[in-house]
Formats: C-alpha cells, structure tokens, sequence
C-alpha cells in the first residue's frame, strides 16, 4: 500500500485553482522532488499532505499509522525555548521527551547543535538545523522539506544529503538547489497549472521530457486555435450557420469557445538584461595583506584575542573576474565582501580599488526593500516612472511585466509578495541600475529553477565583474571563474574554478602521500629529466591511457540508455525495487566515470610532462 495518495484533488485560496482535480501516488522509500513556477502551489500542496489545509474536492489518503513530518520554509520564533525543547516538540505525541532525550542529543550531534543554546538567539542557519531535527526526530514515514537547503552552509548541505540518502523513509521535498535534485530524487514531480506531472528518472531527463511534452501542447494549441477562428469565420458568414442541420456545428463552436476560456497558459519565463555602465579600469580591486578580527568584549583587533575573519589576505581581482565565496556560515563571507567593497576598514593591509567603479549589490536580507511601498514603487524607490535599460527608457510597469510582474500585483505593496517574488523584484531593481561590478550575496534563495538558469545565463555574459556568495554547488560551478575560501582561523584561500574545482583541489591536498621507494640508480642527471630517468609512459600506461576514451564512452552509453528507460512512461508502475535497483547502477556508473576521467587526466598530464622534459 501507499504511503500517501491524493485522488482527484482540487483546492484554490482565491484565485484559479492551485490543484485542479489532480493526483499523486508516494510508495515507500521514493524520494520525489517537487518542481514548479514560483506561485504554483508546491508549499500549499505540502500544507495539504501535512493536514494543515483541507481540499476542496477530492481525497489526501495516508497509509494507516503513517506519520508525516513538515519542514517549512519560514523559521517561527519560539521565545524562551532552547534548542533541545525545541527539537523535542517534534517527538510524536504521548512520548516522554526524558526516556527518549538521546534521539535529541544524538540530532545535535549529528547536526552540530548546541542542546542548551537558545533557539532565538542562533543564526537562520542554526535555526535550520533545529527545525530540521525537530521534522527528524519522529522517526517519520513520509518527510516533507520544503527549500531544506536555505540558510545551510556547505557542510551541512552535503551532511543531509548524506542523511537522507540513507534515510529510509519516503521524502517529497521541495527545492531550488540542483546540486541537492540531483544527488536525491528519484523521481520528479511538476506542478503545473493545477496538474501534477510525474517525470521518473533524474534532472536532466525531466528537462528534456517536459520540453518535448511542452512543444507538442503548443503544436496542439495551436491546430486547435486554427480550427477555432475558422469556425469563427464560419458562423460570421451568416444565417446558414443557424440553420436546423447546422445546430450540431454551432454546439460544437460554443464548446471549442468554453475550452479556449478554459485554456491556463504556460508561466512565462523572466525575460531580463543587465544594465551595464561603462567599463571599469582594468584592476579592479587590490587588497594587500589585508586583516580584520571580531570585536570582542576585551577590545577589537586579533592582537587582543578577537574572533580572525581575515588575517595576511591578498588577491587581485581584473575586470570580468567571476569570483565566489564560499566557507561556513559565520565564518565572514559578508564581513570579507564590505573589506573588498571599502565599506569596511581592515585593520591592516590595505585595499585599493580601480578607476570607475559602479558597483551594485543585492543584499540576501532583502533589506533594501521598503514593505510599505508598492512594487511598482520598490523598482525606482517611487521618484520616476522610467526605468533605464542599457541607455533606452522603459516605462516601470512594462519592465515589472518582464519579471512576471502584471499591474495587478505591481500596484500591492511589497510586504505581501511571496519569498521567490521579493527576489525577483530585488532582481528587478539591481538590473535597472547600471553597474560594472555586481555584488550578490546569496541570491539564488526563494528564485525557481527556471529564473536562476536565466541568472546564469546573464552573469556568464556580463562584460564585468562579478563577486557572489552563495551555497548553490550548481549555481557556483556554472558562473564563477575562482574561488576565495574561507577556512577558519582567519585563512582565506584562492582557488581556480567553482565549487567542484575547489572540493577536488582540496581533495589532493589531504589526500596521504604514497611514500615513494629510495632510488637505486645515481643521481638525476641535469638535462631536464625526471627524477627517475623517466622519458615517456611504460607499455602498460600507454595502453591504459589508450583504453580509457572507449571505456568512458560504453560508460556514458550505458548511462544514457539508463536515462531513457526511466524516462518511459510506464517505469514508475515497476515499482521502489526497480527504482532502488537502477538508482544504485546509476551511483555506481557516476562513480565509475568519474574515476575513469581523473585517471585519463592524470596519465594525459604525466605523458605531457614526459614530452616536455624530453624536448
């Protein structure tokens, strides 16, 4: 049996209906990603499963004795609480929180929680991790996780997904983090237009499948509105089309009529470009040895005992760089950007910036945004109508439509819009101010999928120069060009590349030295060879190395045909077995690949220093 269904399930709050007489089956152990357009209802559709809000038609079937965890989006306040009272609300009802006390501790443990600290007085992200533990700690049957990864530092987003593909139990979760999708669904479910649209298999496959289902409803659509207005034009022609043998045709127009009022269109895409301003000098910004420590009570500086953020840092960063920062939460990421921005004094070195600098920032707080003003307002801060894009004036209504804005929700004021429509409109304003330095600090929070491939999109082809701090693995892989690390007690490394780039060099660093046996032949003579004598690869290399590109491609056929059986309809009905079975070979095919291409990078690389050493 089931863990949940939901049977011809209808609900609206107001508007058009958020479900419209659709369903879903969840079996056990399934972990079902659930995507969809920013407003589409994936929060309340968890609500509902949670029993926090009824349908209006239709059924919510729980399997019998099954409980469900909810992890909301929001953090509420608890006044008085600690860490500990709050977890342990979440024990199921007639527990003894003290006999069970060592599943909260073990939690905070796993989950580096402090027991006795005061929830309020902790960070978003340590409020996280709590509520979190508090979904967890019921051992639940069905977990729902709506954005778990908001406000979870890097660590603690690689520990959950670690937890939950441990996790027994059957999880639907909501998220933005496609790093997080990947790593976890086994299936995919879309919420589109009150419909609820199952995509079995991995990210890619449910992109590729929807595009092609969206193409062949356009096609339909538009065969439909053809034969529409040729109808039309047929009953306009006159009283033929009333005539007793034509009843039937004229019946059938007023249904076709009832179908295209019916018709929900498809969400629009954000359609947005980066004002840019003139180009900046070709430095950018110098910091030279600069640090910066915490103040504590005893007095400020590193020298009386303060918390490092940043101790003997120094970078250069050129027009165009693309630069991420990335460490655990509190360790100073914002703290590092106001030194590099100036907005900060470092207490030594010193940070000298270029020629001609307009910078423009987008705050992940949101603070910038008034909730009293309107959002037709919010873009210009109310003192203009105009807006200017790259030097052409746009009037503020029509750029808001370009952010999914229409006037009716243009003219509500700021302070009721949801969390992916305050970052839209926080997009909205950055754009709109001429830049050739973009400041982001955690921008891809509360933004769909759809709206941060197109972010991607345009910082990638942005002529300046980017800083950005964000938790989003994906996010940073796709845009920055380096990385600054920070890595406690005040060390801040720089990397080449994204987040995969810095994990993998950082990898090689820890990794042991294999200790290598003492030479047996004289010294290395002075003619640019190696050490060992060494001129090119041995026998076996060279035939390992010759191997490898056909073993990766039977690897990555065999990958694709995986992705294209489980794309098939009819592989959900197969059941959790052959779901588990496949995304186990999947793992494995991933692993394998991976390991085939460092091997081929690395034997390529040595024949390179081989060649080089002997020229």
């Amino acid at each position: 049996m089931p863990v949940l269904t939901l049977h011809d399930v209808s609900l609206s709050l107001g508007g058009p209906r958020l479900l419209d007489r659709t369903g879903l089956v969840l079996d056990d152990g399934e972990r079902v990603c659930l995507v969809g357009r920013n407003g589409t209802g994936k929060s309340t559709l968890l609500r509902m499963i949670a029993g926090q809000v009824a349908p209006d038609e239709g059924e919510v079937r729980l399997r019998s004795g099954a409980r469900v965890a909810y992890l909301t989006q929001a953090a509420p306040e608890a006044p008085g609480q600690s860490v500990f009272d709050v977890i342990a609300e979440g024990l199921p009802e007639g527990f003894d929180r003290h006999a069970n006390a060592h599943r909260v501790e073990a939690l905070c443990s796993q989950m580096d929680l402090d027991p006795q600290a005061r929830y309020d007085d902790g960070s978003g992200g340590m409020r996280r991790r709590a509520r979190l533990a508090r979904a967890l700690v019921a051992e639940p049957d069905l977990l729902l996780l709506d954005e778990p990864t908001n406000h979870l530092d890097l660590d603690a987003i690689t520990w959950l997904e670690g937890f939950l593909q441990r996790w027994g139990g059957t999880l639907l979760f909501v998220t933005h983090d496609r790093a997080f999708l990947r790593a976890l669904a086994t299936r995919i479910v879309e919420l589109d237009r009150g419909a609820l649209k199952s995509f079995p298999g991995n990210y890619y496959t449910f992109l590729q499948r929807r595009d092609e289902l969206l193409e062949i409803e356009a096609r339909e659509q538009a065969q439909f509105d053809k034969k529409l207005a040729e109808e039309e034009a047929w009953i306009r022609r006159g009283i033929k089309a009333r005539r007793t043998r034509n009843e039937g045709r004229v019946r059938a127009l007023k249904a076709m009529r009832d179908e295209r009022a019916a018709r929900r269109e498809t969400v629009g895409d954000v359609q947005a470009e980066i004002s840019t301003a003139s180009r900046s000098g070709k430095r950018v910004i110098v910091a030279q040895g600069i640090a910066y420590a915490w103040p504590e009570a005893e007095g400020p500086g590193i020298e009386n005992g303060a918390s490092p953020v940043v101790r003997d840092f120094s970078t250069t960063i050129q027009r165009g760089d693309k630069v991420g920062l990335i460490g655990p939460n509190g360790a100073g990421k914002t703290t590092l950007l106001r030194l590099l921005l100036g907005t900060l004094e470092p207490e030594s070195g010193t940070v000298t910036h270029g020629t001609n600098l307009e910078v423009a920032y987008f705050d992940q707080h949101r603070d910038v945004l008034d909730d009293t003003m309107t959002v037709e307002q919010a873009v210009t801060d109310g003192m203009t109508d105009t807006v200017q894009v790259n030097g052409q004036p746009v009037h503020v209504m029509s750029y808001l439509k370009r952010f999914l804005f229409d006037p009716k929700r243009a003219r509500e004021s700021v302070g009721v819009l949801s969390g992916g429509e305050r970052a839209r409109l926080l997009l909205a304003r950055l754009f709109a101010r001429p830049s050739n330095v973009l400041v982001l600090d955690e921008p891809t929070n509360d933004l769909d999928l759809e709206t941060l491939d197109l972010l991607e999109d345009l910082l990638g082809e942005y002529p300046g120069t980017v800083l950005l701090v964000s938790h989003d693995r994906a996010f940073l892989d796709n845009v920055v060009s380096s990385t600054f690390a920070l890595e406690g007690d005040g060390v801040v490394n720089e990397y080449v590349g994204g987040y995969a780039d810095w994990k993998r060099q950082k990898q090689r660093q820890t990794e042991p030295v294999s200790p290598k046996p003492k030479a047996k032949s004289a010294p290395a003579a002075s003619n640019g060879k190696p050490r060992s004598g060494k001129t090119k690869l041995s026998y076996k290399e060279q035939r390992e190395l010759d191997a490898l590109p056909g073993q990766i491609e039977a690897l990555e056929a065999e990958q694709a045909e995986i992705h294209t059986a489980m794309a098939q309809p009819d592989f959900h009905t197969q059941g959790p077995d052959a779901y588990e079975t496949t995304q186990k070979r999947l793992n494995e095919l991933a692993a394998e690949l991976e390991t085939a291409y460092e091997r081929w990078d690395e034997l390529e690389t040595l024949r390179a220093e081989l060649e080089a050493a002997r020229a």
